[in-house]
Order: structure tokens, then C-alpha cells, then sequence
């Protein structure tokens, strides 16, 4: 796929018009990527704006004990880079964002689109939307983190996350959740008994989509 039709097959281009299309193709590059590849470490600066064309990316920090901690998946059509601050010329990351699925990525000069795009007022509602998502993940880990209980994390990622769930093992599940293996195992058999969801083969399907809403909301 080349440049231009990549840029018209993302939500995030698609109110500009022929012109605004050909200048954004000539600021812009694809490149594609392997498993495991680190786009970016945390507090990296970046003067790319990356949007994800295809595959599978994720965002974590490191703690002092050398631990993952697990913020995110950014899935295709959607916004790779962390904007924190508009006024900048350069992208602050927030995370480490590695590649895990084979990637391919839109890479924009972030200077020049800051110039010819945002300082013209183009794309701004765009971008402060996708800051709104991303504020929203972040959100939710915190409820993860400091809120929620097993029951709670399991349910608020089946209701929100199932085809990423039925992906993972087990035991990286419960890595993302900060919850033992064993726990991971009495909530989902908890959840089949109550007739929540049921579990074939080891793939999870929903059977009450809004009481298991209600558990992740509570």
C-alpha cells in the first residue's frame, strides 16, 4: 500500500482533503517492523509521529526491580506516539513501546506537521482526541493498579479486551493483572459458574456482557 492510500485508510486523516493528503504524503514514510523491535524507551525523545498501520504494539515501564509493569496495546488505525505537550517540536515518550506482532507503521516528521497541520489548526480535534483515549487507558490502569480487586481486573478485561484475552496465555494475563496464576483460574471458573461467560477449549466467550460490565464498573 503506498503512502497516500495509508494515510486515507486512517480515521485520523480522513477530513483533509487532495492537497492536505500530498503534503502529509510528502512529510511521511512507512516502515515495517518485527516482533520484539523497541520503537521507543521511556523518556526518549522523538521527533517521528507514528501511527500504526497494521500489527500490534505495547506500551510498559520498567520498576527498580527490573519488573514490566503493563500499560497498554495499540491496535491498528490508531495513534502510536504519546503527545503530551502540543507547544513541543519533539515527542516526549511516556513508556518503552515495543512490537508484538510484525508492524507496519506510518511515520510523520512531527516538526513539519506540527508547522503545516497543527499550528493551522488542522487535525487538532484529531489529536486531543486521541490524547483523550489515551487518557482513558491510563485510567484504567489505575484502576487496575490501586482500585480494583481480581474479580473486578478479570471482568474489565474480557468486557473490554476478549479477542486480546483468548490471544495471551495464562500466566501473561495474569503478569498484565498483577495477579497470581491460581487467582486468574478461580475468577474465570467463578464467572462460567454464575454463567457470566463460558470457556471452551480454553477460549473465553461471553454469555452476559452486561453483568460482567457491571463487575469491571464497580
Amino acid at each position: 500500500m503506498s503512502v497516500k492510500n495509508s494515510i486515507k485508510s486512517l480515521d485520523f486523516f480522513s477530513k483533509l482533503n487532495t492537497k492536505e493528503i500530498d503534503l502529509l504524503c510528502s512529510l511521511s514514510t512507512i516502515n515495517n517492523y518485527t516482533n520484539n523491535y523497541i520503537l521507543n524507551y521511556e523518556n526518549q525523545t522523538s521527533n517521528k509521529l507514528l501511527f500504526l498501520l497494521k500489527g500490534l504494539t505495547k506500551s510498559y515501564k520498567i520498576d527498580k526491580h527490573s519488573n514490566e509493569i503493563f500499560l497498554y496495546y495499540t491496535y491498528e488505525n490508531s495513534l502510536i506516539s504519546e503527545i503530551s505537550n502540543i507547544d513541543s517540536n519533539h515527542i516526549l515518550s511516556y513508556s518503552n513501546i515495543s512490537i508484538i506482532e510484525e508492524s507496519k507503521i506510518l511515520s510523520i516528521d512531527y516538526k513539519e506537521f506540527k508547522k503545516y497541520f497543527l499550528d493551522k489548526n488542522l487535525l487538532c480535534l484529531e489529536l486531543v482526541k486521541e490524547i483523550g483515549l489515551r487518557t482513558k487507558k491510563l485510567e484504567s490502569l489505575v484502576n487496575r493498579e490501586f482500585i480494583f480487586d481480581s474479580v473486578e481486573k478479570v471482568s474489565q478485561m474480557l468486557s473490554s479486551d476478549l479477542e486480546m484475552f483468548n490471544k495471551l496465555k495464562r500466566h501473561d494475563i495474569a503478569l498484565i493483572l498483577h495477579i497470581q496464576p491460581a487467582t486468574l483460574s478461580r475468577v474465570l471458573n467463578r464467572l462460567k459458574r454464575n454463567k457470566i461467560i463460558d470457556i471452551v477449549q480454553g477460549k473465553v466467550s461471553i454469555l452476559d456482557i452486561i453483568a460482567l460490565k457491571e463487575i469491571g464498573n464497580d
